[in-house]
Order: structure tokens, then C-alpha cells, then sequence
């Protein structure tokens, strides 16, 4: 083997080398994506994720102002669900418990599983609203042709933005393609 050939080796062993590395290094970064968008949406709110220290509120209403909450809903283009909020809005005072109840229902004739994803806007108020029970905590079960109405328990913290008078939540509803029977995929 001459140099030329022994160089040439040297450097293909040297960039088998790095992209060996820049593998292992990207598969590092999609293995800790997860957690760290869920940091990320935990910190900043970005997502809708909401305030969930539900253990730690408590009721101090500020009558003297109102916020607009308004519930949006939609369902997934794959989704065989019908999905709704009884109300289209709801006035609040600021530190009070609220109630709101959704309803879905499964148009098929066969048992599905389905998830709600919320999302809060504008996102400074995503902090301030605290889901004490939702449905889109857990996984729905529903049977064939099963419509079921959804609760949500709710407080809007009062150190809510006063630039901030609505809130909107809106809910996709996604199909996840789990048999209820097994919950498998």
C-alpha cells in the first residue's frame, strides 16, 4: 500500500468516525425531544399546557372583574366523533371554581379510544388557567355509538394580565386509533 492509498484510508476511517458520531449525537437529540418540548411547554405555556397545580388552589374571587372564556371545539378530519362544548362561552371572576361540560359522541359501530389536546389563548394567560379535572387528561373510552358529556373544572388565576378580558380553550378531539377492547395499537 502505497502513502497516497494510506492516507486516503486514514481519512475514510476518519469520517466513518464522525458520521458514526453525528448518528449517536442525533439520536441522542430525538430521544430527549420529548421531555425537553415538555419542559419548554411547561415553562413558557407555549401549547396550551396550563398551570396543573390543582392541589394548591384555592377560591378568592375577584368579583370586581369578569373574563370572557370562551370554548372552541373542533375534531380531527380522521376522527369519527362528534365533539362540542354545551356553552360557547362562559363569564368568569378571576379566583372562583368554574364548571363546563363537553359532550362527544363516536359515530361508528365499533368501540374507540379518543384524546382531547388543549390549547389556551392568547399564551400569557396559558399560566393563569388552571384545569382542576379535565377529560383531556386521560384517554376517552367510548363504545359503538356511545355520546357521553365531558367535564372541566376551572379556576382563572387573578393575577391574570388585565390586559387579558378573553380567554379562549379550544380542544382538538384525535381518534388514536387504539381498540377499546385491548388498548392496544
Amino acid at each position: 500500500m502505497d502513502e497516497h492509498e494510506k492516507k486516503l484510508s486514514a481519512e475514510h476511517r476518519s469520517l466513518t468516525r464522525r458520521l458514526l458520531l453525528l448518528a449517536v449525537a442525533m439520536f441522542g437529540f430525538g430521544f430527549l425531544l420529548v421531555p425537553l418540548y415538555d419542559v419548554f411547554c411547561e415553562i413558557t405555556g407555549f401549547g396550551g399546557r396550563t398551570n396543573a397545580s390543582a392541589a394548591t388552589v384555592e377560591e378568592a374571587p375577584d368579583l370586581s372583574r369578569e373574563i370572557r372564556v370562551e370554548f372552541v371545539t373542533t375534531v380531527n378530519s380522521y376522527a369519527p366523533f362528534e365533539f362540542a362544548a354545551d356553552v360557547d362561552s362562559m363569564t368568569v371572576n378571576p379566583g372562583k371554581m368554574y364548571f363546563a361540560t363537553f359532550t362527544a359522541k363516536n359515530l361508528t359501530r365499533a368501540d374507540k379510544v379518543a384524546q382531547a389536546i388543549p390549547s389556551v389563548a392568547p399564551v400569557s394567560a396559558a399560566e393563569h388557567f388552571t384545569k382542576i379535572e379535565c377529560f383531556c387528561f386521560t384517554s376517552q373510552e367510548f363504545a359503538a355509538n356511545e355520546a357521553r358529556a365531558m367535564p372541566l373544572q376551572f379556576i382563572v388565576d387573578p393575577k391574570l394580565p388585565e390586559y387579558v378580558d378573553t380567554i379562549t380553550l379550544q380542544y382538538t378531539f384525535f381518534d388514536t386509533a387504539r381498540s377499546a377492547a385491548n388498548g392496544a395499537l
